[in-house]
């Protein structure tokens, strides 16, 4: 039997979402064949993310009682969920000319339709008919995945692969997030909501900028002392009676920017209500609610306020190459294996996460 006749025989297992807000399952199916400029990864490290939670959910809270529903917005099932994925390569198609077999790769998640405005500039994270990986197309909690160009697979040679894997979704989702806030004006300050993965991941990176002082703002006793450990100015409990009183504090007029990695009702309006005139307020988080402030203090302040979904390829890129220049700390990472994908997704669903975990095959 020929080398392409095995190949299109043989097999590869997933960890598929059947129907919303139940198990995944273990699905077995045909291995697929790289074409063209495609290429076949071996996973071997994938990350759970809160935006994976929303998916196996189905939905997203977007406050008043209400939910957005994401079959009906078109997700469709079955869906082989995971984002975060690196892998050696395992196979190309006949065009492929900057990888080969066996080489480590991340796989850049956010690919578009190749044909639109966006995708031509790099905005392909912003394309309006997306195929990311673990949300349009096959994800990472499987053995294999199909990679539709090979630009998408970026050099991680010299990183740890499973604090890297995690690099494919929060690393550039805090990368270009931070980049919304720059240029940094000595002394200003920065508040950062949220400390879990994503939000340490953005302290650690802020100190290698040299960026602050900030302040760390979450509820959790054991993330205000993780925040602590990394240097942090000040940290907070935004549940404390006064925490708008402390904050307003450390600010002192010269809180420039909030990165709000939660996305909350209650951290966007501390958010804003704690930066400066021309302050910039950053949405990253996809926690849901409604934002509600009183339009004329928008113009009254100057006050910008800009979501911020993952990054391009170019901010990958760009992120790994500063995580490479500067050592970044590693933040708290838990590996388990590949077929405790749905005890991960339910602790990470009911908070016992203290970093990130990522699942090895």
């Amino acid at each position: 039997m020929s080398a392409l006749a095995q190949s299109q025989s043989a097999t590869t297992s997933s960890w598929r979402l059947n129907v919303s807000c139940e198990a995944l399952v273990p699905t077995e199916e045909a291995r697929p064949v790289p074409q063209g400029r495609e290429v076949l990864m071996k996973v071997t490290h994938c990350g759970v993310c809160h935006s994976d939670l929303h998916i196996r959910e189905g939905k997203y809270n977007i406050g008043g009682g209400k939910s957005l529903d994401l079959v009906q917005r078109g997700l469709k099932l079955p869906l082989t969920l995971g984002h975060e994925i690196l892998g050696t390569v395992e196979a190309v198609g006949p065009d492929v000319t900057t990888v080969k077999a066996g080489q480590r790769r991340l796989v850049h998640t956010w690919v578009g339709c190749g044909e639109c405005e966006l995708c031509a500039s790099g905005d392909e994270n912003l394309c309006a008919k997306p195929r990311f990986h673990g949300v349009q197309a096959r994800g990472g909690f499987a053995d294999h995945v199909l990679v539709p160009d090979e630009k998408f697979l970026v050099d991680v040679d010299g990183l740890d692969p499973a604090v890297a894997a995690t690099y494919a979704c929060s690393g550039v989702t805090i990368y270009s997030a931070i980049q919304k806030i720059l240029p940094h004006r000595d002394g200003e300050k920065v508040a950062v909501f949220g400390c879990g993965g994503l939000g340490q991941t953005a302290l650690q990176l802020l100190k290698a900028l040299g960026v602050g002082p900030v302040i760390a703002v979450d509820p959790s006793p054991e993330k205000r002392k993780q925040a602590e450990a990394i240097g942090v100015a000040a940290t907070l409990d935004p549940n404390a009676p006064d925490a708008a009183k402390q904050l307003a504090a450390f600010a002192d007029g010269k809180l420039a920017a909030s990165l709000d990695f939660v996305g909350s009702e209650d951290t966007s309006a501390l958010a804003i209500n704690a930066v400066r005139k021309g302050g910039v307020v950053i949405l990253v988080g996809l926690y849901g609610g409604e934002l509600r402030y009183a339009l004329p203090f928008f113009p009254m302040r100057a006050l910008t306020v800009r979501g911020s979904y993952v990054g391009s390829l170019k901010e990958l890129k760009e992120f790994i190459a500063l995580a490479r220049k500067v050592n970044l700390p590693s933040i708290p990472i838990e590996k388990r294996p590949m077929n405790q994908v749905n005890q991960a997704l339910d602790d990470l669903a009911a908070g016992k996460v203290a970093g990130r975990i990522v699942l090895e095959a």
